[in-house]
């Protein structure tokens, strides 16, 4: 890329700015000139959007059915299947667009802040409100909000990768452009805003939050069930035809039914129900100050069993109080903390720099010196460093940072060396930061002021927050960079194990941190947390968990974590974390601490459950419907349900369904995983009791009631209405459908109109014919009834799937004892005598 490089003065004659920046009236008319800085979204026409849903293989086998039922004359047929497409059509466009406004409720939580200079003060406002001539700061980590002109500043090096594909980043120097949407990764300075929004060099502003472009490993799973049961289904009505025509049936009606069949067979609403409950909880985390950018990585959280977390302002409190610092050239206290503080800017707001100057006694002693010149801290370097004129007019330069940093640049005899690198071993022992002051002499050498020291105490929630995760099945690693000493001691109060681990005995510089050896993957997996971690370690961190098999997350607050915060399986940028670190980041965190996170995971498993619940109970009535509807064909010779039977069975079905995304759902204590086997298991033992108790019903009506085939039809179909929900509350529970967690009001109720509904149809005779109340009352015992029945069955299945039964225990048990006792005599051990 080529850039034009320009003076400072030409581009303020160009912008009509100056380094006093806006005023505030002069804001107002260019926001009116050039518009706000942000991008025009391109919005869907809604009605084309609803039209959309008109489309498609589902709606296509509707309407398709819609057309043959108009060509045999089947006008209620043809009446209620248009209701059906109608209805479907408004739920799948009113959820989408449910959906839709969630995901930008949450992102209109995380737009990009800037620093602007206005009405000669300095505010945070939003980036879309910045306007070309308004002057910015720009530091590390920053996502550059706009084009912009540097204008004041020493250094400053941008990563702008994404827009260019240079993989090294990109030194700036006054006059030079950077870029909106490219990143900060070191230094700090002062910028004019050259472009906003459509008029930036690539005409786009950085996306805070993005839609996933992948699919989840739970979407595919789910996915993959709804084509199980079109395979299932297509199988059944090729039976089906095959033998209606081998009959003699009219070859449209018989299609006209095979296709009514498979739209109800079919799991239509599996989309709707999909977006919905991940917009429930994404909408429910929001409010307690966690925004999800990507809602499918609300899955990952309910499956993930290792929590890689920072240690300051995460687990910590993140506010340093100073303590007894250690005098080398300082003849007191006070002396040290004005160096130190003037080796600071108050203005970038670090914390480490307001806790020094807060410790000062008199901060006008500040006043007295002009700051010319400032460095910001670099992790590299790891020091701060500033030129300082005295009233004199004379200058000199102080840094302070890293102690050993500091001590080694400074000129000391080998005793106050010793001695001052001791007095860091010991405040690191005692779980103290410390930071080492220095400044510079007359023959430009450093006289080494003192060591000061600073605690950052544990946030009163986290040793709880700590001990909860490890309830839910989460290991803790601590992760950071001071030195093993100070992790040591605050993985101690935290109540973390003290197996600490210095990141570079295994992160040497030759290291490949994406494809680490065996032994250092196992030596990572039992570590407890990590010291002297820089951020390449963090992305090594997470890829060696997961090479080991475990749903890793790991929080972030730096551009240098985007990297680790991208490959974990749930990246969390925590509270005032950088933009870069949100922009790649799953979940933000919106208030200190990590509490959040482990309300995050328990609305993760109640979703998975709730989701497991739903492909559950659809596959029952897929092979409840199918199977029995043709194997009364076969045997019977004759339509158990008509075609405005099935079509009523799936808007009767439709509504309560919804309501499983706000269902109260059982908390698993242990990160969950998607069970095929035990979903295809349970699912298809209710599907195939579901064909017997109504084939029972069935032989009832014909054989003992002597009812005639229309009757038997509205019998039929009253049986399969009534128990379908029956069944969605047996099959969203693990346990005795009577137990805690209860259904929620919401599903109860909609599942009772709605079977209320079906109980008038067919005692009133609408669009079908009438059965006798007392023969409805039948129906209505009979099937709860053998809702115990399915209950009692489910149960068995779980408990053999999970092998826990006595008899299988005592099974296990024996053959354990035997393989035991069969073993080479030195390969036993000590045999446990329950």
């Amino acid at each position: 890329m080529t850039e034009e490089h320009k003076s400072v003065e030409q581009v303020f004659s160009e912008l009509s700015s100056s380094m006093d920046g806006l005023t505030s009236n002069e804001v107002q008319k260019r926001l009116e000139q050039y518009g706000p800085n942000s991008l025009v979204e391109k919005k869907v026409n809604p009605l084309l959007k609803l039209l959309s849903f008109f489309w498609g293989p589902i709606p296509w086998m509707i309407e398709v059915a819609a057309v043959l039922s108009a060509i045999v004359g089947h006008w209620a047929d043809f009446i209620i299947i248009v209701v059906l497409l109608l209805f479907n059509a408004a739920i799948g466009f009113f959820e989408e667009h449910k959906a839709s406004n969630a995901l930008e409720a949450l992102k209109s939580q995380l737009a990009l802040k800037a620093r602007a200079l206005r009405d000669k003060k300095w505010g945070e406002i939003e980036a879309e409100n910045l306007v070309p001539g308004d002057i910015v700061r720009l530091r590390l980590g920053d996502v550059i909000p706009a084009d912009v002109v540097l204008v004041e500043g020493d250094f400053f090096s941008v990563d702008q990768a994404a827009l260019t594909g240079e993989s090294l980043p990109v030194t700036k120097v006054i006059g030079d452009t950077a870029y909106s949407g490219s990143v900060a990764k070191q230094g700090e300075m002062v910028a004019v805003v050259s472009g906003t929004g459509s008029n930036t060099f690539f005409g786009r502003t950085a996306k805070l939050v993005e839609s996933a472009g992948t699919v989840s490993h739970f979407q595919k799973a789910v996915l993959s069930i709804g084509n199980y049961l079109i395979y299932l289904t297509l199988g059944m009505v090729a039976v089906l035809i095959l033998v209606g025509l081998d009959r003699g049936e009219k070859p449209l009606e018989l299609v006209q039914f095979a296709l009514i069949l498979t739209v109800a067979a079919i799991p239509v609403a599996m989309p709707a129900v999909l977006s919905v409950t991940m917009a429930v909880g994404g909408l429910a985390l929001s409010k307690m100050n966690a925004i999800v950018s990507r809602l499918e990585a609300i899955e990952e959280m309910a499956g993930m069993n290792i929590l890689c977390s920072d240690k300051t302002g995460t687990l910590t409190q993140n506010k340093l109080t100073l303590g007894d610092p250690v005098l080398f050239g300082a003849k007191d206290n006070e002396e040290l903390l004005l160096a130190s503080s003037l080796a600071s800017k108050i203005e970038n707001g670090d914390a480490i720099d307001l806790a020094i100057i807060a410790g000062l006694t008199n901060t006008d002693a500040l006043q007295e010196f002009k700051q010319t010149k400032f460095i910001p801290f670099d992790p590299v370097s790891k020091r701060t460093e500033a030129e300082i004129k005295k009233p004199d007019e004379t200058t000199f330069l102080v840094t302070k940072g890293a102690p050993q940093t500091i001590i080694g640049l400074s000129d000391l005899a080998e005793a106050d060396r010793a001695k001052a690198l001791k007095d860091v071993d010991d405040f690191a022992t005692k779980g103290f930061r410390t930071l080492g002051v220095a400044r510079s002499r007359e023959n430009h050498s450093w006289e080494y002021l003192g060591t000061l020291s600073l605690f950052d105490p544990p946030r009163e929630d986290s040793a709880e927050t700590i001990s909860q995760a490890y309830q839910h099945g989460i290991a803790v690693k601590m992760i950071t960079g001071d030195n093993v000493a100070i992790a040591r001691e605050t993985s101690k109060q935290l109540g973390l194990g003290t197996n600490i681990i210095e990141a570079e005995t295994f992160f040497d510089k030759d290291a490949d941190v994406q494809h680490l050896s065996q032994d250092i993957g196992q030596r990572i997996e039992v570590a407890d947390g990590f010291a002297q971690v820089f951020p390449e370690h963090k992305f090594g961190i997470v890829k060696a968990l997961q090479d080991r098999g475990h749903l890793t997350a790991m929080t972030g607050d730096g551009v240098n974590d985007a990297p680790a915060l991208k490959q974990a399986d749930v990246g969390v940028a925590v509270s005032g974390a950088t933009d870069a670190a949100r922009a790649a980041a799953d979940l933000v965190l919106t208030a200190p601490g990590l509490s959040v996170i482990i309300q995050a995971v328990e609305h993760a498993r109640m979703i998975f459950e709730r989701m497991n619940s739903y492909a559950i109970y659809r596959i029952t009535e897929t092979i409840r419907i199918m199977i029995f509807v043709v194997l009364a064909i076969l045997v019977y010779n004759f339509y158990p349900i008509t075609a405005i039977m099935i079509i009523l069975l799936a808007l009767l079905n439709d509504v309560p369904i919804m309501t499983i995304a706000y269902d109260n759902t059982w908390l698993d204590p242990k990160p969950v995983q998607w069970d095929m086997k035990r979903v295809l298991t349970v699912s298809t033992a209710l599907g195939l009791i579901g064909v017997i108790e109504t084939f029972g019903l069935l032989i009832l009506a014909k054989v003992w009631l002597g009812l005639d085939i229309a009757q038997i039809q509205s019998f039929i179909f009253l049986k399969l209405a009534v128990a379908g929900h029956l069944t969605l509350f047996v099959a969203r529970s693990r346990k005795p459908f009577w137990s805690r967690p209860f259904p929620a009001a919401s599903m109860i109720w909609s599942a009772l109109a709605t079977k209320l509904l079906a109980t008038l149809i067919v005692g009133m005779g609408w669009f079908m014919a009438a059965v006798p109340w007392k023969y409805i009352g039948l129906i209505w015992a009979y099937c709860i009834i053998w809702i115990f029945i399915e209950d009692w069955a489910k149960l068995i299945i779980y408990d053999h799937l999970k092998l826990e039964s006595p008899r299988q225990k005592r099974f296990l048990n024996r053959l354990n004892v035997s393989a035991h006792h069969h073993a080479p005599q030195e390969a036993r051990g000590t045999v446990r005598s329950d």
